[in-house]
């Protein structure tokens, strides 16, 4: 009889499991999902209660083939994939590839990789749920459902490649309503008024004038805070009010996933998938110098703050052990859910207080532990005592008008002597002020008065953090989706990442246009989130699957009908832009997809050809682009001696021959690339690879005789033949678990070579 068999999920999850449960065991993995849907076909049996067609996922049959001689002939099967809904489908398909009569599987759920979670696991083995592999299950269908059936029609109206997302068009929905809503914004002028004022003692200090008499003061242009100015300058400055309290303030709880997000990206400047790959790192074990792995933190997918009373007790010794007892609280601190979370596991937390960042420091690499270091900290300070805020405000008069200074003072720091979050810290900032030990009465003397000009501002594009956080509160999505949204909708170059702040690009404008116009329901954010809602009931088995899939595609399957003929073409008809035709002056002119991508027509065609390529400004407006003129240049083509001149193309501005069409030369413009010294690979051509910029703005390696030569590469050219298969060039690829390697283009070579940076 083999010995019974665990099934993780990960690779690097078996040896910290077996070294916990020695050899009574077999462990294996199933490296992630091992059945999926088809990726070409929709795969979903939609007139018999939307049954999947599940599949070998390509390349996984080893993994089932290795999964069943690990089994063997072994009775007890304990299925152990992460626990949460994919950890759930992987755990249902494992069983029904290793099904067998008089096989009993069992389901373990391991929150932290420790010797105590997994013994506490494997001594109370559940059963397979079955709700929440019909949430995950359903969650596919949709998305399915809607993918797979917009998409096409994308293809056709508007170009081939483009897809749409049930979740992820509603993000960059948002992205695109709030850039329009900067658009809209029309900037305000206003002023204020500050007096530098002095007491008996110091320190000197800032008021802020705020109102005259008892109405709250609006100054609008210099007139009026000039005016104001010259009215105070022989005032008297009197204090006329003190208020002195004292605030609380209390920790924030350990995080759930989307705050370790937001929190990494602010603190750290991680992206929220970075954030999620080392949180996977920590909580899947790092060798600590035995030659085994240690899982480091609790199960990093969770939108629950709970905690168990033995991790807050650790918690609270360490602090009395670091801080001294004024600092810990008398018993253990617990936090309150928001309605909405899952309470299955608990909040991220280290898997011991005792692995504090200092002894850890050796074995992690940087990114390892400046999040871990966070983890840490946030979940100790959970336990510290509040902080104690001495916050004083002081009211001025000089005649009608009323300034007002606030000044703050840490008596007891509390939490705030381990962890701050950026938040806190921006707060901390801004009370630094202090104030002069003052009287009621008092007179003051001023030392100057300044009045400033400011305008009102538009609301700020949304950053990866702000936008996981308006995901969160608007129920977009889940705690462990929102790193893949944010990845998907910047590689489907619907929206840019531009110094930290997410911009519509404008094949993003377009496609969202069109998908909201046909489908204002399925990519609604309301109605989006009332799904997630659904999916949470169905895992709760509060509601069947079957019902809502149904309910929701009978009104998809209405709008999708009306779509498939209705839905406007960006290839024929076009988005109408409200500008007349400049050439004709009786068309409109429309923005239309062409096969090099989007640019403005005349609706008159073909009676009038006019096209442009166009931008928008900065209300979101579109301006056509006149194309600049050919320009003459002082050098002669190389083949036939005649002069070239400077052209601008579909692709930008190159060199041709004036002897056209006799002569076709053409090359790129001088400058308009750095050259690598890489000879182009294409075959008879004389052409080098050149540096160049994209219309997005990202780096790619082209030929210097574009456009006759077309060829393109993303990654960087080594000129260095492969010495597998002798392909003329290499290119260097950086990968995070790889460092950076040379590998070679030739489709089924595979040659890959670290080299050192």
């Amino acid at each position: 009889m083999s010995k019974p068999l665990v099934v993780v999920e990960s690779p690097t999850k078996i040896r910290t499991v077996k070294k916990y449960l020695g050899n009574q065991y077999n462990v294996a993995a199933t490296v992630g999902h091992i059945k999926d849907l088809p990726p070409k076909e929709i795969g979903i049996d939609i007139d018999h209660g939307f049954k999947p067609k599940y599949k070998t996922i390509p390349g996984k049959q080893k993994v089932i083939t290795a999964l069943r001689k690990a089994a063997g002939d072994a009775e007890d099967i304990y299925l152990a994939p992460d626990p949460d809904r994919e950890g759930e489908a992987i755990a249902w398909h494992t069983s029904e590839v290793l099904k067998k009569k008089d096989r009993r599987f069992h389901r373990i759920l391991y929150h932290e990789l420790t010797k105590d979670g997994i013994a506490r696991a494997m001594a109370k083995p559940e059963a397979l749920n079955r709700p929440k592999y019909e949430a995950q299950q359903a969650r596919r269908i949709l998305d399915r459902l809607v993918g797979y059936q917009i998409s096409p029609l994308l293809w056709r109206k508007v170009k081939g490649g483009l897809s749409a997302g049930r979740v992820q068009s509603v993000a960059v929905r948002m992205i695109i309503n709030r850039e329009r809503a900067i658009q809209a914004f029309d900037s305000e002028e206003y002023w204020s008024v500050t007096a530098d004022l002095k007491a008996d003692s110091p320190p000197p200090f800032t008021a802020r004038l705020v109102r005259k008499k008892e109405d709250k003061l609006k100054i609008e242009n210099e007139k009026s805070a000039m005016a104001i100015v010259d009215e105070l300058r022989n005032r008297p400055f009197i204090v006329d009010n003190l208020l002195k309290k004292t605030t609380r303030r209390n920790p924030l709880p350990p995080f759930i996933t989307s705050k370790l997000q937001q929190e990494a990206i602010r603190k750290l400047r991680f992206s929220a998938r970075k954030a999620m790959t080392v949180a996977q790192q920590l909580y899947e074990g790092i060798e600590l110098g035995h030659g085994e792995p240690v899982g480091l933190i609790t199960y990093m997918r969770t939108d629950s703050t709970r905690i168990s009373n033995e991790a807050a007790n650790q918690a609270l010794e360490m602090i009395r052990k670091r801080f001294g007892s004024d600092y810990a609280m008398p018993k253990p601190r617990m936090f309150k859910n928001r309605k909405k979370a899952q309470d299955a596991h608990e909040a991220i937390r280290p898997t011991s207080v005792d692995y504090t960042p200092e002894k850890l420091e050796p074995h992690l690499t940087t990114d390892q532990l400046a999040l871990y270091t966070l983890i840490w900290k946030r979940f100790i300070a959970s336990q510290m005592k509040q902080a104690l805020i001495d916050t004083n405000t002081v009211s001025i008069c000089a005649g009608d008008y009323r300034f007002t200074a606030t000044g703050s003072i840490v008596r007891f720091a509390g939490f705030l002597a381990l962890y701050q979050s950026v938040d806190e810290a921006i707060k901390q900032k801004k009370e630094k002020t202090q104030l002069p030990e003052l009287e009621k009465g008092q007179s003051l003397t001023l030392e100057k008065l300044t009045p400033k000009q400011h305008f009102t501002k538009p609301p700020p594009r949304f950053s990866e953090a702000s936008l996981v956080k308006e995901l969160e509160e608007n129920g977009i999505g889940r705690p462990s989706t929102y790193a893949a949204i944010l990845s998907t909708i910047q590689k489907k170059t619907y929206v840019q990442l531009i110094k930290g702040y997410f911009r519509p690009s404008e094949l993003g404008f377009i496609v969202n246009d069109l998908i909201v116009e046909s489908f204002p329901d399925t990519f609604d954010i309301n109605f989006t989130a009332r799904m997630e809602e659904y999916l949470d009931r169905i895992e709760a088995a509060q509601i069947d699957s079957e019902q809502v899939l149904d309910q929701f595609y009978k009104e998809f399957k209405k709008r999708l009908d009306a779509a498939t003929d209705g839905m406007r073409s960006m290839k024929a008809i076009g988005l109408p832009v409200d500008l007349p035709c400049p050439k004709c002056k009786t068309g409109k002119l429309h923005i239309k997809m062409g096969k090099n991508g989007h640019f403005l027509a005349c609706d008159a065609y073909p009676d009038c050809d006019y096209t442009r390529n166009y931008e928008r400004d900065e209300k979101g407006k579109i301006q056509p682009i006149e194309p600049a003129a050919d320009e003459k240049t002082d050098k002669t083509c190389p083949k036939c001696e005649r002069p070239l001149i400077n052209k601008q193309g579909r692709f930008g501005r190159f060199l041709a021959c004036t002897g056209y069409p006799e002569c076709k030369y053409t090359e790129s413009v001088n400058g308009n690339g750095k050259d690598t010294g890489v000879a182009c690979p294409e075959k008879n051509c004389d052409g080098r690879l050149v540096e160049r910029t994209s219309r997005r703005g990202k780096t790619f390696y082209g030929c210097s005789r574009y456009p006759k030569c077309k060829f393109a590469i993303w990654d960087k050219p080594v000129a260095d033949p492969c010495p597998q298969c002798h392909a003329p060039i290499l290119v260097e690829k950086t990968t995070k678990k790889y460092g950076t390697q040379l590998t070679c283009l030739t489709k089924g070579c595979g040659f890959k070579k670290r080299i050192d940076t």
